[in-house]
């Protein structure tokens, strides 16, 4: 790194003359001095105020994959950890795994001639940690960073992005799709269904073709609204298992601000084409539901980004949203099964292992108001009585499921005989 320009350099001061730089210094020429040692080459240090969560999720993703692309140079400090301990947790196993430490290590991208360090500077202050990025040139950096974009939209395909606002800021998980919901296992009535997916398909097929030639903005949004448990977050897990395109899902709070969604964009249009759920929109803050729409309605926001918004309270949800094109161009109820849609869920539990014909009718002519939540709660009570007393009363838990929702609908539940109770319950 040239020194030409520089007025401060680490061996010219000592701690007295600048207690809080020289420690911070210190670490950082130590690292500059081991890459020129390894590497015969000086290196830039960069501040990267846009693509870090890109960088570092990057880098963690090669290191678990043993990618020949990184390799450590050093560890920083001796007595600190080299190796994390995680779990990845499945509807089967849960598995232990043993990885190298992002943190007080130095990784080295030779192709790229790039090197990166996360490291930790300790003061009588105290701690701070560092996210600390070196590059040959500003032109190698720049080769970096498309690499990691386009290893980040291959990698990230088989995960679902999950952005929490907090009161810290957006923070952001990759979580694997641990149980793939294939479409034959949505059940909507027909020609709603294949609307949906026709829709989804066409907008992924061949990078947009038919939108360039029929001329049509390329970004698409819909909102899925109807009762809870009628398979909405159902239908957008079929969705993310079934297209080969990135999947966000953004969970708005009360901390969601004109900075988180500002934040939140910038990050999905990294990705597109690509999905971006928003669950519950109807949460949206009011005093930030203005910046929300502005940014939709921006030119580039929504490039390659299919919407789905969903609710269970389409009421409340800002009439702003819906009335212009680009924002969210249909809306689609979500409705209690039908008739036959319930003996269609039923029977894809194979509920005829446990009844007769005679006592299936009889289940699907009950459950009239009955959501597929219901469903397969009474599905499970079924099971559980059959496996353990080789019979089943349909007619009895039926009944007792209906005045069980029927009590979570009033949202006041007592017990007669004087024991526990529960008044103001509200089923989510």
């Amino acid at each position: 790194m040239s020194s030409k320009h520089v007025l401060f350099k680490i061996e010219e001061i000592d701690r007295e003359t600048l207690p809080y730089y020289f420690d911070y210094g210190k670490v950082v020429s130590t690292i500059l001095e081991k890459l020129v040692e390894e590497t015969n080459t000086e290196f830039y240090m960069y501040s990267d105020e846009d693509t870090s969560n890109e960088i570092w999720d990057i880098l963690e993703e090669d290191l678990k994959e043993a990618s020949p692309e990184v390799r450590l140079i050093s560890h920083i400090y001796h007595e600190a950890e080299t190796k994390t301990i995680s779990s990845n947790h499945t509807d089967r196993v849960m598995e232990f795994i043993v990885k190298p430490r992002v943190e007080n290590s130095l990784y080295y991208y030779p192709y790229y001639q790039v090197a990166l360090a996360k490291v930790q500077v300790f003061t009588s202050d105290g701690e701070r940690s560092y996210d600390l990025i070196f590059a040959k040139n500003d032109s190698s950096l720049v080769t970096f960073l498309q690499y990691v974009l386009k290893r980040k939209r291959d990698y990230i395909k088989n995960y679902v992005t999950v952005f929490t606002d907090t009161d810290d800021g957006v923070e952001t998980e990759i979580e694997s799709i641990t149980s793939m919901v294939k479409r034959e296992d949505v059940f909507l009535e027909d020609s709603l269904k294949k609307e949906i997916y026709r829709s989804i398909d066409e907008f992924f097929m061949d990078g947009g073709e038919f939108f360039k030639t029929y001329n049509i903005p390329y970004k698409r949004g819909i909102l899925l609204y109807g009762k809870p448990g009628n398979g909405k977050t159902t239908l957008v897990k079929s969705i993310a298992s079934s297209i080969h395109a990135p999947v966000a899902y953004w969970q708005i709070t009360e901390y969601t601000s004109s900075y988180s969604i500002k934040e939140v964009f910038s990050s999905v249009l990294k990705l597109s084409p690509m999905v971006l759920v928003i669950e519950d929109i109807d949460s949206m803050p009011a005093d930030v539901r203005s910046v929300f729409l502005n940014t939709l309605d921006g030119a580039t926001s929504k490039e390659g980004v299919f919407l789905i918004g969903t609710t269970n309270y389409p009421e409340k949800i800002d009439p702003a949203m819906m009335n212009r094109s680009g924002r969210f161009d249909r809306a689609y109820e979500i409705k209690l099964p039908t008739k036959e849609l319930r003996f269609q869920y039923l029977m894809n539990k194979k509920i005829e292992q446990i009844l007769s014909e005679e006592e299936i009718t009889e289940v699907v002519e009950v459950t009239k108001d009955f959501s597929y939540a219901q469903l397969n709660e009474l599905y499970t009570s079924i099971a559980l009585e059959w496996h353990y007393e080789k019979e089943v009363n349909v007619t009895r838990l039926c009944a007792e499921l209906k005045s069980l929702h029927q009590k979570q609908k009033e949202q006041s539940w007592d017990d007669s005989s004087g024991g526990i109770g529960f008044v103001g319950y509200m089923e989510e």
